[in-house]
């Protein structure tokens, strides 16, 4: 069979002339065997980082398996051409090989122009859109932020049952194990364990409510450890600041690690700007909820000496740890030179952070 002329083409009239399949099939046969391993796929698709920008290799072997009708995990041509015509694929991965068929492909410039054209009409779906399909994933399932919500869902309930109200002071079952108390500094385990009791209803529906919206996103991009990894540093960091600063009153509630879950998504909006829809308007709207709440309480607690029940050392140390936690610890999907340098001083920022938190607390203790 002679090879059709290699030019610039949609990938929707690639579909109507097998041939054209043809060409992209021999570019990922490395071997010349006639047959597409997950090794061949992945080396050509990662060959190029313009190529498949996003891509991961966990997506490119689901996508051979996809196709391995026979299971001898290998491509033939037939398989191939039957992966290149099914919809689901299209969908998530046809911006690779319609970029590949439209730019690798040899072709002259008035063709390029006009075949680009033809793209963008044909293609309705964004790059980011499209990109958010693939690194946004369900498996492994983002269940981190749901068991821990559970968790603290059923200890408000233990409490409330097995003693009315006991909710509205922490003195219930758990509560009273699990709560920081200046009293019992020595009990090392409630730095982390206050964090599973919430005092009154509106305190754990808020909070629940927060980080289950927020939490869970986070968990489907970054994976489900490094979300538990940054709730409990921010969580910790938030009750060491409250032990120094705040340290006469109990703390309850798991509003540092939800603050860092906040500030973390600002991180990761920072820290991917060019990949994520609408940076400055995400950015502003959490930028402007977390400074007009954090500055609302700090004025009442501390300017207007009004008492209330709100932690906000708690909250800003969550904060601050949620955003160094967050540059250092979530996904970046280009990481530029200057990225680099702000991932390095965050991480020495936290360690200073967390070093000095720690000397005060066991200098007041």
């Amino acid at each position: 069979m002679s090879r059709p002329s290699e030019e610039n083409i949609a990938l929707q009239e690639v579909g109507q002339n097998p041939d054209r399949y043809r060409i992209i099939f021999e570019q990922c046969d490395f071997n010349q065997d006639g047959y597409i391993s997950v090794r061949e796929l992945v080396h050509f698709l990662s060959s190029d980082t313009e190529r498949c920008r996003g891509l991961k290799k966990n997506n490119v072997r689901r996508i051979h398996k996809m196709a391995d009708l026979n299971g001898d995990h290998s491509l033939d041509f037939h398989e191939f051409v039957e992966l290149m015509e099914r919809q689901d694929f299209k969908d998530i991965a046809g911006k690779y090989f319609a970029w590949y068929v439209h730019t690798l492909i040899p072709h002259s410039q008035p063709e390029a122009q006009r075949a680009r054209g033809f793209r963008l009409h044909s293609y309705s779906t964004s790059y980011e859109e499209e990109e958010k399909t693939l690194d946004y994933s369900c498996c492994p399932p983002p269940i981190f932020m749901v068991l821990i919500s559970a968790l603290e869902f059923a200890l408000f309930i233990t409490d409330e049952l097995t003693q009315t109200d006991s909710t509205l002071t922490g003195s219930g079952a758990t509560g009273k194990y699990l709560l920081w108390d200046p009293a019992k500094k020595s009990e090392f385990w409630r730095y982390v364990t206050y964090m599973f009791v919430h005092i009154g209803y509106q305190h754990i529906i808020v909070n629940l409510i927060v980080q289950i919206i927020l939490g869970v996103p986070l968990e489907m991009v970054n994976r489900s450890w490094k979300i538990l990894h940054l709730y409990f540093l921010g969580g910790i960091t938030g009750c060491l600041a409250h032990a120094i600063i705040d340290g006469n009153t109990r703390l309850g509630g798991a509003s540092g690690g939800v603050y860092a879950l906040l500030t973390a998504h600002l991180a990761q909006v920072i820290m991917n700007w060019k990949n994520v829809t609408a940076p400055f308007i995400q950015f502003s709207l959490f930028g402007i909820l977390i400074v007009c709440d954090l500055g609302t309480s700090a004025y009442q607690r501390y300017y207007l000496n009004v008492f209330t029940s709100v932690g906000v050392t708690c909250h800003v140390g969550g904060a601050v740890a949620g955003f160094l936690v967050g540059i250092y610890t979530l996904r970046n999907i280009e990481i530029t030179k200057a990225e680099k340098y702000f991932w390095w001083i965050a991480l020495f920022l936290y360690i200073i952070l967390m070093v000095v938190l720690i000397v005060l607390n066991v200098i007041r203790y």
